[in-house]
């Protein structure tokens, strides 16, 4: 059963939903990206919840968390507003399961906490070098112009530049929930942080470096058909994480754990099966 609780970090609320043993202090965190929630996790969070702790916020500007103006809406500020989130719950050791920004966010929190990471999944995000803006990121860090889109983006523009993109059409409740979400503080929110990130290969490159000694067990998986974060950046894993396996699923965009939900299951699950495993000490 995926419970809900609002946790405040600063006096920033995020929503937070939870499945599991709650008073663990071990944890797979989920970390969404733009635009997403952490209702984007909802399957997962379900089916890793049947065996150990599961936790996915929504983070500042998304979903059902607050929208303040003053928040500073930059990967730091992300990093630390999670740290915070994981110390009100009592979260001494994460399984980190990341997607889009939630990768930068995420791995500059785990840089800057090296013994609390235990594992890393990693959807459609790593480490990208050379990476270079896609086309929405590119109108959105433009001034005037990233406001007169999201002035102008309606439900069904929204649909349909999604779904133009993806190799196949998004269940129209994923479509709806987005956008139901989609209201000025998150369109706010978008736009400060792609504005304030002015090279995301070169900061996540960066953070991962910091990482590399550790040899952090982790799990790649990339959608081939990524309009966004091309699948080139699947193999760049192995410089930085022990990749115990990459995995490229087929027919897959940006959000492989939406169009291949069973697909995604079965090695997150495999995989975050093996990691509690083999810090359970034998008896």
């Amino acid at each position: 059963m995926i419970r809900q609780t609002s946790v405040s970090v600063g006096g920033v609320r995020s929503l937070v939903r939870e499945a599991g043993p709650g008073e663990s202090t071990e944890a797979v965190v989920f970390v969404h990206g733009n635009p997403g929630s952490g209702e984007d996790w909802l399957d997962l969070l379900g089916r890793v919840g049947s065996f150990t702790r599961a936790i996915a916020p929504d983070m500042p500007g998304y979903g059902k968390a607050d929208r303040p103006r003053s928040f500073e809406y930059t990967v730091a500020a992300y990093a630390r507003h999670l740290g915070g989130l994981l110390d009100a719950l009592h979260v001494q050791r994460a399984h980190l399961v990341l997607h889009d920004f939630g990768g930068p966010w995420g791995l500059t929190w785990a840089s800057d906490h090296p013994g609390a990471v235990a594992s890393l999944t990693l959807f459609n995000v790593g480490v990208l070098p050379g990476y270079r803006w896609h086309k929405f990121a590119r109108i959105w860090r433009t001034p005037v112009l990233g406001e007169l889109m999201q002035l102008l983006t309606t439900r069904r523009s929204f649909g349909m530049f999604l779904n133009a993109d993806n190799p196949k059409p998004f269940p129209r409740a994923f479509v709806d929930r987005m956008y139901a979400d989609l209201d000025a503080g998150t369109k706010r929110a978008i736009l400060k942080l792609y504005r304030s990130t002015n090279d995301l290969g070169g900061l996540v490159e960066h953070v991962a470096g910091k990482l590399g000694p550790l040899h952090v067990p982790t799990l790649v998986l990339w959608g081939t058909n990524d309009a966004y974060l091309p699948v080139r950046f699947a193999e760049e894993q192995r410089r930085f994480f022990d990749v115990r396996e990459l995995r490229r699923m087929p027919g897959c965009g940006h959000w492989p754990f939406i169009d291949d939900p069973e697909g995604a299951a079965e090695p997150v699950v495999r995989f975050l099966r093996e990691r509690l495993a083999a810090a359970t000490p034998a008896r």
